[in-house]
């Protein structure tokens, strides 16, 4: 099973038919308008089914299901924690938690973290499941920590640890937080300009299964957005 979390930087309608060909199971897509400005049929693999969700038709988030995974947008949603979207996204086989994430400010506040923060912590009891995943563009790295913000991104880190949830690409290819060697975002698509701010954590019961954590090169993906594709295999 692939999942594969990309912020396209918009107009997905003409990006989509690339990241389709990485094959993915489950494709969570900050920054992307919503189906009525798709062009679906052009893709070389249809998805199974598509959500999106936002108050911009041309600026949400959208999550595509492929190999007959259907996707539902849980009753518990709490639409104070705009783009946290938590979501059951399975089929005959089994079933995930999901979480698709495009990190906001929330109004006169500073910090990104804050609000996936707020939402981790009133989501407590669903990420005690099994097969639970987070992903998406957090817009934060533990470089940007302030020590006195109790929302910082290490404290978040470690408030997922004590639910048994970490980071896959941390866990495979053996990183810390915040001296990641692969990059995910090379800002305004400078290559001066490197940063590790688009995560997928999973629960252990997922770990356990990593099969590879691949990240997008900037060569490759520059021409259409200035976020790199995060790919996460695991052995189902």
């Amino acid at each position: 099973m692939k999942i594969i979390t990309w912020n396209c930087n918009m107009a997905f309608r003409k990006k989509g038919e690339f990241i389709i060909t990485e094959e993915p199971d489950i494709l969570i897509v900050p920054e992307c308008e919503n189906q009525e400005r798709l062009l679906i049929g052009h893709y070389t693999k249809q998805p199974t089914a598509i959500f999106w969700y936002g108050d911009n038709p041309n600026k949400g988030i959208g999550v595509f299901s492929f190999n007959e995974f259907k996707i539902k947008l849980l009753d518990i949603h709490n639409s104070d924690f705009r783009y946290v979207l938590p979501l059951s996204i399975y089929n005959d086989k089994v079933c995930f938690t999901v979480f698709a994430i495009w990190a906001q400010k929330p109004e006169k506040h500073s910090c990104y973290t804050e609000q996936i923060w707020n939402a981790v912590h009133f989501y407590s009891n669903l990420l005690d499941n099994d097969n639970v995943i987070l992903a998406g563009d957090f817009n934060s790295n533990s470089i940007w920590d302030k020590p006195n913000r109790i929302y910082n991104h290490t404290n978040l880190v470690n408030y997922l640890k004590t639910k048994n949830i970490i980071s896959t690409y941390h866990h495979f290819h053996n990183q810390a937080q915040g001296q990641e060697k692969h990059n995910t975002l090379f800002m305004h698509r400078k290559i001066n300009k490197p940063y590790h701010i688009d995560f997928c954590f999973a629960s252990l019961n997922l770990i356990d299964k990593l099969e590879n954590v691949v990240i997008g090169t900037y060569e490759k993906w520059t021409k259409y957005s200035d976020h790199k594709p995060l790919i996460v295999k695991i052995n189902l």
